[in-house]
């Protein structure tokens, strides 16, 4: 699941990041307005993390950005204890939920769990598609009701090709949500490749069907016969 953290403090990006990276997110950083505004229009995230007060811009704006854009990241704004009138906005201009600061991580990560269930899994605690259970709380994948021991990037690409049944996604969007920031896409391909191909082996020694299908020259489709 792939997070963008939008709050000028370094201290407390820093602290966001810490708890959360070690919990499966993908997380990318901006610490500004200019460059929160070139991720989001640039870029597709299950969640955003925006923290209104910023130095060069206000985080509303961003949530009115996403929202013309059609983004489908659920958001989740930050605030000061005494910005009412901010989480009213904030929530008008389409903001799923918010956090006072101080906050608690351990109250973070549960929110972001349960609005990214909400979002895009109905709020089911579990995804099943065709021959295949997924539990994206506790990594777990099932096909046929047998137990498939995936790697952390590759329960990541299964839960994105899932989320994204149906549609060509392409090679770079693969990369961008396996490596976020990090991802060089002339390097990240061959990986990519590399994951996908374990994927398939793993999923095809439990007796789940080939539901990767390959669009040449563009990228993958994931779909049922």
């Amino acid at each position: 699941m792939k997070l963008l953290i939008i709050e000028d403090d370094r201290e407390i990006q820093e602290s966001i990041l810490a708890y959360l990276a070690p919990e499966g997110y993908l997380c990318e950083q901006a610490f500004d307005f200019g460059s929160a505004q070139d991720k989001i229009s640039s870029f597709d995230y299950d969640c955003l993390l925006i923290d209104i007060n910023l130095p060069d811009g206000s985080g509303l704006d961003l949530i009115k950005e996403a929202k013309r854009l059609k983004k489908p990241s659920g958001i989740i704004v930050i605030t000061a204890r005494d910005a009412i009138n901010d989480r009213v906005k904030a929530l008008e201009f389409g903001a799923d939920d918010y956090l006072v600061k101080p906050f608690n991580l351990a109250e973070l990560n549960a929110r972001i769990k349960s609005l990214i269930r909400r979002i895009q899994f109905q709020g089911n605690n579990s995804i099943t598609y065709g021959d295949l259970e997924v539990f994206p709380d506790s990594f777990q994948v099932l096909a046929k009701g047998r137990p498939v021991e995936l790697t952390k990037k590759e329960f990541e690409l299964l839960l994105f090709f899932i989320s994204n049944a149906g549609r060509v996604i392409a090679k770079e969007s693969l990369a961008g949500q396996l490596w976020g920031d990090d991802s060089d896409f002339s390097y990240s391909f061959d990986f990519v490749y590399a994951q996908i191909k374990n994927l398939r082996k793993k999923l095809r020694e439990k007796g789940a069907a080939d539901y990767i299908k390959t669009i040449y020259g563009v990228g993958y489709k994931f779909e049922k016969e």
